[in-house]
């Protein structure tokens, strides 16, 4: 699906060092492609890093995950490559938490090349919290949709709105 009207935008106002950072990484040698790039498969492997670096900051993390009987899939994903990345660049990964309901949760990945601050990338996603014996969506336990809506109060308070797609809806 090609988006153009509804097509995000970015700009330098954006302060990801005000969200989570859940991943960061130099980019390495077994990292490029042929482009003498970073290949699309780390983006990809990095936004993962990443998805357990923000659970871990609601109590929804590795522990949650093996001990609990219940986890989570992914449903929906959508990557932008916006600036090329290329050997030794360090990178952060901040994540911003946009929407939930009983079962669905909506967040946003922000990778960043740490040497001039440009936007490298972004993820977008959309998670269920499932029960691992049935394999079917569940709510997520009251706890941790407490925490997790606090963290969506305190990133829709920021001064920019997220870059959303609007091809992920909850």
């Amino acid at each position: 699906m090609i988006l153009t009207s509804n097509r995000p935008t970015y700009n330098r106002s954006m302060d990801f060092r005000l969200l989570p950072l859940t991943f960061r990484a130099a980019v390495e040698a077994k990292h490029l492609d042929l482009m003498d790039h970073m290949n699309v498969m780390w983006y990809t492997h990095f936004f993962d890093r990443a998805v357990w670096g923000f659970y871990e900051t609601f109590g929804f993390g590795q522990d949650y995950h093996t001990t609990s009987g219940f986890g989570s899939f992914g449903l929906e994903m959508y990557t932008r490559h916006l600036s090329e990345l290329r050997l030794g660049d360090e990178i952060h990964i901040y994540t911003r938490a946009i929407a939930r309901n009983s079962k669905l949760f909506h967040y946003m990945h922000f990778m960043q090349r740490v040497g001039d601050g440009e936007l490298a990338a972004t993820c977008e996603l959309l998670g269920v919290h499932v029960d691992l014996a049935t394999r079917r969506s569940a709510p997520l336990p009251e706890h941790i949709g407490a925490v997790l809506d606090g963290i969506i109060a305190k990133h829709r308070a920021l001064d920019w709105a997220a870059p959303v797609s609007g091809a992920i809806r909850l």
